[in-house]
Formats: structure tokens, C-alpha cells, sequence
């Protein structure tokens, strides 16, 4: 009969030193230093170091949640240590300029440097793999062009619509009050009148912090509808009316799903609804804010459009779009023709790609769901072009886009312009410590901790989020001259080439 496991065993038995090595220093370094006290009262000191290693190895000898703990006291602790110190060391100590996800060195310290006015050229020449087969270009013209304006807008809007807007070529996408703390909204939407491009709230709501600084406003609608929902969780038309009245909120936007993490919902725990998010989203303090996975103010496409419609109506004549990640491709299909068959145009829709971010996701769905945002991109297109309606709708790319070279290979794709999240949170100083889910982000941006939103000077990184836009977009301009187009409306997927091999490419009209 095999001997049962127990407390003499575990400090007696299978190399005791060695796993109980803290536990002995402990309890041996303090009975000794006592020993010695009643003689020299200094060597007491050496019981603030003692004592605690002592208490700590006997509360992980006895705790029961932890066998490794159980059966390394207190030493085990390091490993937890080591676990909380991999990504900074990584980041800090291993990695190369390309390495690092989901942003490399390189693409962090390129925002760092335009949001600083800092010099963002590159030396001694790329540093990428030309013959790898993730390998993509832009083709150039041997005649630049010479009259290519420096800067560009999209005119949003349909016929249907009587108060079109003329957007930016990179905006700031969907981050709720809430998932950002009050000083990174300030700054960011107080960037975005600074350089005169919009700000998307996220689906969090229309926070006093987005309104502040006057900047333009795309007001984002998700399943909770919050700040337009009555007490039952549904939408409340009057309510909508009002806060799409303001003089700000230029567009609406209806979210029916986010790359990150399509097809699922979210719930802010009671503890976490602090009065100004209640406010914010109308929802009673105290309990759990709950954002469904689907929408409930409408079931089909058809729905869809008439409610897109009617909001449109309802703000005034503002434009109003969706944004979505593609999933199966007959849905989208499906949206488009029920447009068609309701002559209910979309203003614009935003294609949100699998690769974009969130503050936090469930890995499953994070990493392989949805549909990465070149390929929905393309689809998306390639609809609007089959059916005639490319030129009257519109088409926005999110997803991972922090250079002028991503918004030039999007607008290739079909995108009229670009939206930036986790780009614009580098701009405010975040250092990608993948902390966002915490409430402990170390830069002050992804927390409601006011110690931590202290280090957040909104007038300072205002000016950074508004250089960096500006920064990107007269880089887009160089491309445009360098292609020899004129506007980056003329970016064509036969200008965009992908390696498919090491001795072959193609255009990704041929793709």
C-alpha cells in the first residue's frame, strides 16, 4: 500500500532543501536572529527581511489553491513574477524592430515620432524581407504627379440624405468612454478639432468628454443603445433625436459587429458603472450594464435599412452608416440588395477587420473569428461596384492602420478613407503593455484610475494625436505623387502587389 502524501512527507521527502529552501531560511534565520537579539538589539533588524519570507512560506505551505506553491513555499513566487516581467523584457530586451505583435517596434516608434514632430525618415534602407511571401507594394509611376492637392476629403452622403459630411482620410475609430479614461477622450477628440477630423465615441455612448472640446463626432450606436435607450434596453427614438441634434455629431454609425470580436456582446460588471458611465449610457448604477450580441430594434436586412433610414430622419438629415466585420459573404450580399429593393441607401459603411483591436476580447473569438480586413475590404467592394452604388455609398477600412502606406494600400482595396484606434492611443503615449483589460494602464489611457489618468496631459497629447493625423496624411500625399495619381481616390487594386512566391507576384485585381 503506497504511503499517503502529507506534511512530513513534503518536508522530508524528494530533495526537501532544495523545494522548502525559503521556508528553512526563514525559519531558521529567525529563530536565530531572536537568539541573538536578547544580546544585541541591531540584529533584530534583520527580522523585517526574515519575518515576512517566513510568514510567506508558511501561508503557501497551507493555502490549498496552489500546487506549486504548496510544494515550493514561497519560491514558487517567482514564477508569477517571471509571468508579469516576460512582455516587458520581451519587448524591451528580445525583440527585433519587426518583431512584436500586434504592433512591431518599428510601427510603434513611427507614430511616436510623427505625434512628437520628431524626424520619421528611415535610414539605410528597408529593413523588410522584399522576397518573403507576405511581401506587398505600391506601384510608382516614372512620372510623379504635379498637381496632386495636399489634402483631400470624402464627401459623405447619399441623395437621401440633406446634411452630408466631408471627412477626414484618417479618423480616430470607435473607443467608448468607459474602455478609455476621461483625460484620453479629452485628448483625443480635443486632437480631432485641432486637426479637423472626426472622433468616433465607440459603442459606449455620447460622454460629456466627447462633446468638451467641440470636435467632429461620429456618434456609434451598438446593441445596448446607449444614451438612446429607455428604461427596458430598446431604442428610444426622442431620446436619439436629441443627442443627434448636437451641433457635433456629424455622422451615426450603427455597429452590428467589431473584428475583435464579432458576433459577441459585452457586460460591464455593477461594480465598474461609476455614475458618469450610468449617465453616459443610461443605465441604472449598481447593476450589471449589459450590451447584447444582437440588435433588437431590428432581425433582417431589410429591417436594417428601413431603421438606418429612419434614424437618418431622425438626426436631421445626417449621414448614417454601418460597420461590421465581414462573416458569410451572403449577408453583406444581403444588405446591399435590400437597399436596392427599398431604395433606403446606407451612407457609408465601415469594414472593421479581423486584425483590429479592443481593450479586451475572448481569445477564441479574437484570434479566429471573423474575416481579416483586406479580404472583407475587397468583398465589400466588389458588391458595391457589381450593383452601381460604389460611388453613392461610401467605404471605410479599420483595422491595424497606423502609416500613410496602409491608407494608400486600403484606398487600393476600395476604401474612401481609413479609421486608427490603437494608432491614436500610441499618439497619446501608450507603450503597447497589453494592460487595457486591468484598469492599470501605465500611460493613463485605458483606465478610470484618476492616479493614473494624472500622467495624461490633454492640452500635450492633444497636439501629438493632431500631428500624427497630419503627419500620416502628408505621407498618403507622397505616395499619391510618387504613384502619379492625383487623389488617393485613384488607388486601383492592379497598383497593389502582393508576393505569392520567390520568383512570383501578382496584383490583387488578379488575386
Amino acid at each position: 500500500m503506497s504511503e499517503r502524501p502529507n506534511l512530513v512527507a513534503a518536508l522530508t521527502r524528494d530533495r526537501p532543501l532544495s523545494r522548502n529552501l525559503l521556508l528553512l531560511i526563514g525559519l531558521v534565520g529567525t529563530i536565530g536572529t531572536l537568539a541573538i537579539g536578547r544580546h544585541h538589539r541591531h540584529a533584530l533588524w534583520l527580522l523585517l527581511v526574515l519575518a515576512p519570507i517566513l510568514v510567506l512560506a508558511l501561508t503557501d505551505l497551507f493555502q490549498s489553491h496552489h500546487s506549486l506553491r504548496r510544494n515550493y513555499p514561497a519560491s514558487a513566487r517567482f514564477r508569477w513574477f517571471f509571468e508579469w516581467l516576460r512582455p516587458f523584457a520581451r519587448a524591451y530586451f528580445v525583440e527585433s524592430d519587426l518583431d512584436g505583435r500586434p504592433y512591431s517596434h518599428d510601427e510603434r516608434a513611427l507614430v511616436y515620432a510623427r505625434a512628437k514632430g520628431e524626424a520619421d525618415a528611415h535610414p539605410f534602407g528597408t529593413e523588410l524581407d522584399v522576397y518573403s511571401d507576405e511581401y506587398e507594394w505600391l506601384a510608382h509611376s516614372i512620372a510623379p504627379s504635379r498637381n496632386a492637392p495636399r489634402e483631400t476629403r470624402v464627401h459623405v452622403g447619399t441623395d437621401q440624405c440633406s446634411r452630408p459630411y466631408q471627412a477626414a482620410r484618417l479618423n480616430i475609430s470607435a473607443m467608448s468612454f468607459g474602455a478609455l479614461g476621461s483625460n484620453a477622450i479629452e485628448a483625443l477628440n480635443l486632437g480631432a478639432k485641432i486637426g479637423a477630423f472626426y472622433h468616433d465615441t465607440g459603442e459606449g455612448g455620447l460622454s460629456p468628454y466627447h462633446l468638451k472640446h467641440g470636435g467632429d463626432i461620429v456618434w456609434e450606436i451598438g446593441s445596448g443603445y446607449f444614451g438612446c435607450r429607455d428604461r427596458q434596453g430598446q431604442f428610444d427614438p426622442s431620446h436619439f433625436a436629441d443627442r443627434a441634434a448636437h451641433d457635433a455629431v456629424k455622422m451615426t454609425e450603427i455597429k452590428l459587429s467589431q473584428g475583435a470580436k464579432p458576433g459577441h456582446g459585452g457586460l460591464l460588471p455593477a461594480a465598474k458603472v461609476t455614475r458618469e458611465i450610468a449617465e453616459t449610457r443610461d443605465v441604472p448604477m449598481g447593476e450589471d450594464c449589459l450590451s447584447p450580441a444582437g440588435h433588437s430594434a431590428f432581425s433582417t436586412p431589410i429591417q436594417l435599412v428601413e431603421f438606418a433610414g429612419r434614424m437618418r430622419e431622425l438626426s436631421g438629415g445626417k449621414p448614417v452608416g454601418i460597420k461590421l466585420c465581414v462573416g458569410y459573404p451572403h449577408e453583406l450580399f444581403a444588405v446591399v440588395k435590400a437597399m436596392i429593393e427599398t431604395g433606403i441607401l446606407i451612407d457609408f459603411i465601415v469594414i472593421d477587420g479581423a486584425e483590429g483591436g479592443t481593450g479586451a476580447a475572448p481569445t477564441e473569438l479574437s484570434d479566429r473569428v471573423g474575416m481579416p480586413l483586406r479580404e472583407g475590404l475587397m468583398l465589400a467592394r466588389n458588391a458595391l461596384v457589381g450593383t452601381n452604388l460604389k460611388g453613392k455609398i461610401r467605404l471605410a477600412a479599420s483595422g491595424k492602420v497606423s502609416s500613410g502606406a496602409g491608407i494608400a494600400m486600403n484606398a487600393a482595396l476600395g476604401a474612401d478613407w481609413c479609421n486608427a484606434a490603437r494608432a491614436f492611443m500610441f499618439s497619446l503615449g501608450c507603450v503597447q503593455s497589453m494592460r487595457c483589460h486591468t484598469d492599470t494602464c501605465p500611460t493613463g489611457v485605458a483606465t478610470q484610475s484618476p492616479a493614473r489618468q494624472r500622467g495624461l496631459v490633454i492640452p500635450e497629447k492633444a497636439e501629438r494625436v493632431a500631428r500624427f493625423q497630419q503627419s500620416t496624411l502628408s505621407a498618403l500625399h507622397d505616395i499619391v505623387v510618387a504613384c502619379g495619381l492625383n487623389s488617393p481616390d485613384e488607388f486601383t487594386p492592379d497598383g497593389l502587389r502582393q508576393r505569392i512566391s520567390a520568383v512570383e507576384m501578382r496584383s490583387f485585381d488578379e488575386l
